[in-house]
This record gives structure tokens, C-alpha cells and sequence, in this order.
């Protein structure tokens, strides 16, 4: 499967990056006469760079990642400490280039607020999040790395697979794509995944198992109820901007990886996102989005299953009335400098 998945999705990103340069002025123009027609400044222009960043960088980075593949003897020493170093560098850098360009292109701010990952040193952590909005579990990753020093692995959707350099990079690094309801054992994945972490790691689950949406919240609710788990199935009605967390991922990490602490991560960004007509119209531009950490010793957890996710509901009923009370901030436009 992964051999034909890269069979089409490789040549396809190389004919779309050769395709849209060697026609970039036309999108230029398209893009420039349809901007006095579209909300925001200049939105179109905008969004075109950060396409033609996005292709080029991907197509760059396959290069990058064959020449590793030769250099490592044809795949036999890629998963090798070193080789492993130089991959992690290579997301590092990636997301370093694409956040520093949605901050110049997009005029988009992230802002970190309350404890941080490296608030105990020399210790793993598990990173739980809300799911909410295209592009939030990038902005975790490169907070993680960038802000923090932090080595991710992270489990994610098999969906995401189809992106040849996500594709390729993550089955380089601890990483796991999973398919939800398909009767595999996500569970042993999860606790693979999370075993073995040391003092710079940061095993990042979304225990949500999806984006938010009103459709999505329905069904989980209506899944607790199904497994005759009532009471879980009243609280989750109470929220209103979570999914009720799926827990057994987390559990599965807690008990592969008993030293480390969690860290529980809420966000502002694209939470009312639900359409195509939405994405558009809602891109994060001239935005301030807003991250919220909260850091829980392993001594503050606790160990009998039940009472953990009891544990877990609560963290997420705190999570949810954050939300209610945070929504992105538009930021002013920039001033011209006078000359």
C-alpha cells in the first residue's frame, strides 16, 4: 500500500510544483484581480505564495529525502540514531520556514500562555490536545520543537499519509498513522509508540481522535450512550466546543511510559471551520491565535483506570469553558513606516 500510495503521490506533487511555476504568472494576475472581490487584504496574493512555498518545499524535501535514503546505504542505517537527528532537524527546519512566512505573508501570531513543556527539565511528556481546525497539530509540533526542544512523536491519522514528505518523513521517525474503527489494535500502536521515551521526547496524542464538529460531537455522544456509559455521555453534552476524549490511547500511553508527566494543550485557531466555503473565508490571517499549556506532574495522576478517566473528562470540561472564554483576535494592520 505505501509503495503504490508514493507511486501516485510523488509524481503528482513534482507535476503540480513544475506546473504552477512554470505558470506563475498567470496565477499572479488571476490572484491580483481577485483580490478587490474577496475579503481580507489582499487575501488571494497571500495565499498563493504560501501555496507555491508549500509545493516547492516539497518537492525540495523529496530530493532531500532520496539523497538521505542513498547516504544511509539504500534504507538500511535510516533508522539509526543519526540519521534519525538529521530527519528531526529536517521537520524542524520546514516548520521554522513555514511559521516565519505566515508571519510575514499572513500577518498570523501565535501566542503561548501558562506552563510550558520544559517546566520540568529531564522529563518525557505526554502531550494531549483539542483537534480543532486544519493546522493545529503543526503548530503544536513546531511549538514543541522550536519553543521547547522537544523531539515529537506523534500519532495521527492514516489520511495524512498521502502527503508523500509527511509520508515519508514519519516512517523515518517514531511516529504511528492510525485508521480509527478498523479493528486494529490502536491501543498496542499507541503504547509501542510511547514506550521507551526519554528526558527530550513528547509523545503527542489527540485523544479527541478528529477535528471538532457539531456532527462529530453528535456521534460521541451518542457512542457513550451506546456502551451504556451514561453519566460520561451527560458530561459530554455539557461541552460544547470538545469532542468527548477517546481514552484509551491515553491510557495505553500512561501505562507504556509511567515517568512521564502530561501536558494538556488547549488552542484558539479555525474551531468554527466546517466546510470548504468555511476554510476559505476563515484562513488564519491578521490573526493572534492563543496556545494554553497546562503541565500535570505523573504524581498528580491518577493510577486505577476508571478514576483516570474520570480524570480526563474533567481536564476536558476545563478545557472546553478555556475555550468559551478565548477566540482569535484580529490584529490591527500594520502601520506603514513613514519614511
Amino acid at each position: 500500500m505505501r509503495v503504490l500510495r508514493r507511486a501516485v503521490s510523488v509524481p503528482l506533487v513534482l507535476a503540480l510544483t513544475v506546473l504552477v511555476w512554470t505558470t506563475l504568472p498567470l496565477w499572479v494576475l488571476g490572484a491580483a484581480a481577485a483580490s478587490p472581490f474577496l475579503p481580507g487584504r489582499w487575501r488571494a496574493p497571500r495565499l498563493l505564495w504560501m501555496v507555491v512555498l508549500y509545493l516547492t518545499m516539497e518537492a525540495v524535501l523529496l530530493l532531500v529525502l532520496l539523497g538521505l535514503w542513498l547516504a544511509s546505504g539504500f534504507g538500511r542505517r535510516i533508522r539509526t540514531p543519526y540519521f534519525e537527528g538529521i530527519h528531526y532537524d529536517l521537520v524542524q527546519g520546514v516548520m521554522a520556514l513555514l511559521f516565519s512566512e505566515a508571519r510575514r505573508v499572513l500577518h498570523l501570531e501565535v501566542v503561548s500562555q501558562g506552563s510550558a513543556p520544559d517546566a520540568h527539565p529531564g522529563v518525557p511528556i505526554l502531550v494531549c490536545c483539542r483537534h480543532a481546525g486544519p493546522g493545529d497539530s503543526f503548530t503544536l509540533i513546531h511549538t514543541l520543537m522550536a519553543w521547547y526542544s522537544r523531539e515529537p512523536r506523534v500519532v495521527l491519522k492514516a489520511t495524512l499519509a498521502w502527503d508523500p514528505v509527511i509520508d515519508t518523513l514519519l516512517h523515518r521517525i517514531p511516529a504511528r498513522f492510525i485508521t480509527p474503527d478498523r479493528g486494529t489494535d490502536l491501543e498496542a500502536e499507541i503504547a509501542a509508540l510511547a514506550t521507551g521515551l526519554d528526558e527530550d521526547d513528547a509523545f503527542v496524542i489527540f485523544p479527541e481522535g478528529g477535528n471538532f464538529t457539531d456532527a462529530r460531537r453528535s456521534r460521541a455522544i451518542e457512542r457513550l450512550d451506546k456502551l451504556g456509559l451514561h453519566a460520561m455521555a451527560r458530561r459530554a453534552e455539557e461541552m460544547v466546543h470538545v469532542l468527548a476524549p477517546r481514552p484509551g490511547g491515553l491510557l495505553a500511553a500512561l501505562d507504556a511510559a509511567p515517568d512521564a508527566d502530561v501536558v494538556l494543550v488547549a488552542h484558539t485557531g479555525l474551531d468554527h471551520v466546517m466546510t470548504v466555503g468555511d476554510l476559505w473565508r476563515e484562513l488564519p490571517m491578521d490573526k493572534r491565535i492563543t496556545m494554553k499549556w497546562w503541565q500535570v506532574p505523573r504524581a498528580e495522576i491518577p493510577t486505577d483506570r476508571d478514576a483516570r478517566i474520570e480524570w480526563l473528562f474533567d481536564w476536558w470540561a476545563r478545557i472546553d469553558d478555556w475555550v468559551e472564554t478565548h477566540r482569535p483576535e484580529d490584529i490591527p494592520p500594520r502601520r506603514r513606516r513613514r519614511t
